[in-house]
Formats: C-alpha cells, structure tokens, sequence
C-alpha cells in the first residue's frame, strides 16, 4: 500500500489571513453601519431642531398679533386680485435659542381665518456645511380670531335710566350697512335697548324704539358685562388700542386720510371709512380709546370699536361703525340742517362715573341701529390670533 504524505506547512498562515479578513470585513461593516446610524441620527437631529424653529416662528407671529394687527386687518382675503394685498413676508428671523432661522408669509383666508406658512432651518444647514443641502422644515398653522364676546345682541345696553327725545330712533333690527359685502343672512330681531331691571326709559316729543322686545329688562345684565367679554376685559382692549387720544371735543377732525393714495394710519384722527368700503381706508378698524372725563365728537366717520373711559357727547351727523363701549353717559344731538348721527352695530354705556347727572339723552335725530354685520367686521378685524384647538398645523411639502 502506497502511503501519501500531506504537507500541512503554511496552513496556519493562510487561515490567519482568512481570518483578518473575514474580521477586517467584519470591522469595515461595523464602521460603515455605525457611520451611517451616525449620519442618519444627524440628519433626525436636524430635520428636529429645523422643525422646532418652524413652530417657534408660527407662534411668534401669534404672540406678535397686537403688533401688527392693523396690518393683518388690512389684507384682502387670498387670492386677492390687482394690486390688493393678500398677504404679508415674514421677514428671515433668528430663534431666540440662536439654534437656527425662519420665514415665511402670512396669508388671510377670509376675516376669521390665516394662514402662518413658516420654513426654518437649523445654523448646521444654513452654514451650508451638510452635504446634500441640509435639513429644512415647512410649517403651515391656521390661526383663527378670538373676538370679544358682548352677550345679548340690543342696539343698545344701557347701565343707566335713558331719555329719549325728539326724532331719535332706536332698533334692534338687524341692518347691513349701505355698500357693504360679505355679511351673511340678518340675523334675527334683538332688543332696541337692553337695560337692568331697575333701569328705566322714557320719551318725550316723537322717538321710536325697535325692536324685539323694543326694551328688554335683563336681570343678568350687570357691572361686569360692560368691562369682561368672555375671555377679554375692557382693560386689555384698551392695552391693544390703535389710537389713544385724551378727552376733548374733537370737532370736524375725525375723518379717513390718505397719504400717497393710501390709508395714512399714523393720523389719530382717521379711524376708516366706513362709508367707502372697497377705499384705501375701507378695511382700516382700529381700536380707539378715549381717555379722561368726557369727549364730544362731531366728525365725519369712523369703524371699529371705540372704547371711551368718560361720557360721549355725539353731535352733528358723526357716523360710526362698530362697538362702541361707554363708561360713563351718551349724549347725542344734531339732525336739523345736517345729517343726523349714527351708529350701527352696538353701543353699551355703563353710566358708572361719577356726575351729576348719569342719565342717557339721545335726542335730535339720532339713530342707533344694531348691525350684527359691522360688529362682526370691527371685533375679527381687532381680535388677537389664537392657534385652531384641534389640528391647526400640519407639515407642508
């Protein structure tokens, strides 16, 4: 039998080198993979960190809603058409975390609804170091208006004993001011005059009261319903107030002005034009606070809410649109030779400072008319922003 010798030698060197490199693979695939578990860790962290700059950057806009309400107001609903403004730049802003930057646009859907379109980046991307351009995030957010709420709708809600006289009307029906659009269905009859119980109204010479009921007497009606509006009090809208003016007889001076062929809103005595709603001035609604103790105005126009610490005296043919809150007692006169004074949308007069004589004269001509439209418009166009409570974000593409 024929004995074969096998040759082992250097064996164990080839298997040493298969084994580096079956251990050497086994090391290159543990780098790669964790380099790219790496990678991919970065790349979460900073589609993260771009995105919480993005929320950050929509709720700036919300908690900067006082300061640029008027501007807000002022847009035409998307998609505007011509040279009408429709929305506003949001200027490129870095994150108080100094983590990275955003901007965008605001866009307003319709008086009660925008839109907050936010893209931010994390300060990795922007420096432009990341290969592949970086991470970057796009926030849209609904924000709704938060009006006022005013309680039971009355032409006028009166804290006080009224007299009327004259030719002075009073009616709870609701009206639509004469060229304005995007109002809606009427609502139904309110009351003429809301009053406490212990109020009381009388007439003398040949006014009239509309309404349903023409005088309503209202145990609910109370201090607080002239100085709290549902999660708003009359402090905190006179904090947001446009225009501040002192008491004082403000005479023929209250009326749009223009600057340039716009609405000029740096003038105190321009509170809109109510009359021309599709003017510059048309969709200008600021809230103007009046203080000390009593101010008389016999101007041309004005909208939006008028907030007054003292008593109004009203004469000639002033006409204003929107909610008018008074501390102490109205008065109003005129007609005759001119147009009477109007009012149109709510009036609520508190008659809690102290005088002598707290009661309520609205004689001449005057009328008061309750207009659910220009109480709508005056309070969506000064409410403050609020995020939508449920799904008001979403991430946009």
């Amino acid at each position: 039998m024929k004995h074969v010798l096998k040759n082992e030698r250097g064996m164990a060197l080839a298997l040493a080198i298969v084994a580096l490199v079956v251990v050497g693979a086994l090391i290159v695939g543990a780098l790669f993979s964790g380099t790219q578990e790496q990678r991919a860790g970065e790349n979460v962290r900073r589609a993260l960190t771009s995105f919480g700059v993005a929320e950050e950057g929509v709720y700036d806009v919300i908690r900067g809603w006082d300061n640029n309400r008027a501007t807000y107001a002022g847009l035409f609903p998307y998609h505007a058409n011509g040279p009408a403004r429709d929305s506003v730049v949001i200027d490129t802003t870095t994150s108080a975390s100094k983590t990275g930057s955003y901007s965008g646009t605001l866009f307003k859907l319709n008086d009660q609804l925008y839109l907050v379109d936010v893209t931010a980046q994390d300060n990795m991307s922007l420096a432009g170091r990341i290969r592949g351009g970086g991470a970057s995030q796009r926030l849209g957010l609904l924000v709704r208006i938060k009006p006022p709420m005013l309680g039971t709708p009355a032409a006028l809600t009166s804290g006080g004993a009224n007299v009327l006289g004259g030719s002075a009307s009073i009616d709870g029906n609701d009206q639509t001011p004469t060229g304005w659009t995007g109002c809606g269905p009427t609502d139904s009859a309110g009351a003429g005059i809301r009053t406490q119980t212990t109020d009381t109204v009388r007439f003398t010479g040949h006014p009239s009261v509309l309404g349903s009921p023409p005088v309503l007497k209202d145990p609910t009606l109370a201090d607080s319903s002239f100085s709290v509006y549902g999660s708003v009090t009359y402090a905190q809208l006179a904090g947001r107030a446009n225009i501040t003016l002192p008491a004082q007889n403000l005479s023929t001076t209250v009326a749009p002005s223009l600057s340039g062929g716009r609405c000029d809103t740096s003038v105190p005595t321009n509170w809109g034009s109510p009359s021309d709603p599709a003017g510059p001035c048309g969709q200008y609604f600021p809230i103007i606070h009046i203080t000390g103790a009593g101010a008389a105005i016999s101007g041309q126009e004005g909208q939006g809410v008028l907030l007054v610490d003292g008593s109004l005296d009203v004469q000639g043919g002033f006409q204003f649109f929107g909610v008018v809150i008074i501390k102490g007692k109205l008065r109003t006169s005129g007609g005759g030779g001119g147009n009477p004074a109007h009012f149109w949308g709510t009036m609520m007069v508190q008659d809690s400072v102290a005088l002598a004589d707290t009661t309520n004269a609205i004689i001449g001509n005057a009328n008061i008319l309750y207009s659910k439209c220009a109480i709508t418009k005056a309070l969506d166009k000064t409410g403050a922003g609020a995020a939508m409570r449920s799904r008001g974000w979403v991430q946009l593409y």
